[in-house]
């Protein structure tokens, strides 16, 4: 079945003659318009619009298609005016992905007082950088770039997040902190090993590298549990015992509430470089500032 939304952008191309005034008008992105229009093309297997230097020139094709959905848009769209509950000035909508903890942990407290549409993805970070790319989302937070000669995706530095052991807060960590203290490196590897861990799937590498880094070692156990999410890993080892490497923000509530303990920065601190990701058509500048604003101010 065929995305609404094509339609939409087919009819605002259309109307507008232009890729550019089209997203201006439908509050979205050019190559999220392109890719609407291109898809709609190759699902009914004809083209749509002659595309010049200046404008697109509907076809034949494009023309009789246009005839025969304005009417079934247009009813949709007053519809649409008609029931939603919003101010009758277009509200823009900003898509945006990161990971699931990343935006429990920033963005979704402020949520409610957003002066715009949000629409949150989530995903595998080269997966979310795919859908910016090809102007289904609008900005990325990632800890991973890409290089930028090879793609049309700007990465923008903003904090770095560190990653830390921590223990449930019935973890005894008296033996732990002993060889910590005499700097015993070899004792303190084994009974880490010994010890009930929690990993995440998506986030092994968090694992791996502060191992590498502190022991010099490649990882040569498996977690005990390895979960969905770094969120499952704190709920589980909330008032537990247990161990697990976790980005430091993300565990700081818990470790301020007494739910988790700090066991070890690391003789290393293992860090990640997070980033703004974005087009280099950047629309919906403003939108993009407040949620980059959101994030310096709590990860400052």
């Amino acid at each position: 079945m065929v995305n609404l939304e094509w339609y939409r952008s087919f009819k605002a191309i259309y109307e507008n003659k232009t890729l550019t005034k089209a997203a201006v008008v439908l509050y979205t992105s050019q190559p999220g318009v392109s890719l609407h229009l291109n898809s709609l093309e190759a699902y009914i297997g004809k083209k749509l619009f002659e595309r010049t230097s200046r404008r697109m020139v509907p076809t034949e094709d494009g023309k009789q298609l246009y005839a025969y959905i304005i009417d079934a848009i247009e009813k949709l769209e007053n519809a649409e005016q008609h029931f939603k509950k919003t101010s009758k000035k277009n509200i823009p909508s900003l898509n945006i992905g990161m990971c699931t903890e990343t935006f429990q942990a920033i963005v979704e407290p402020e949520v409610p007082s957003l002066p715009f549409n949000l629409i949150a993805k989530f995903g595998d970070h080269s997966d979310l950088i795919k859908d910016l790319n090809n102007g289904i989302l609008d900005l990325v937070i990632t800890p991973k770039q890409k290089d930028p000669k090879k793609t049309q995706i700007r990465y923008e530095p903003f904090t770095k997040e560190k990653i830390i052991l921590v223990a449930g807060s019935k973890t005894n960590l008296d033996i732990i902190n002993k060889y910590l203290k005499f700097e015993q490196w070899s004792d303190l590897e084994k009974i880490l090993k010994d010890n009930i861990w929690y990993s995440a799937s998506n986030e092994m590498d968090h694992f791996r590298g502060f191992w590498f880094e502190n022991f010099k070692k490649r990882l040569d156990f498996k977690p005990n549990y390895i979960l969905p999410s770094i969120s499952s890993i704190i709920r589980c080892l909330k008032n537990n015992t247990g161990f697990a490497t976790i980005p430091d923000f993300l565990a700081q509530s818990a470790i301020d509430a007494g739910e988790l303990k700090l066991v070890w920065e690391g003789k290393v601190i293992t860090e990640n470089t997070l980033y703004f990701a974005t087009r280099d058509d950047l629309k919906l500048k403003k939108e993009i500032e407040v949620i980059k604003n959101i994030f310096k101010n709590k990860m400052s």
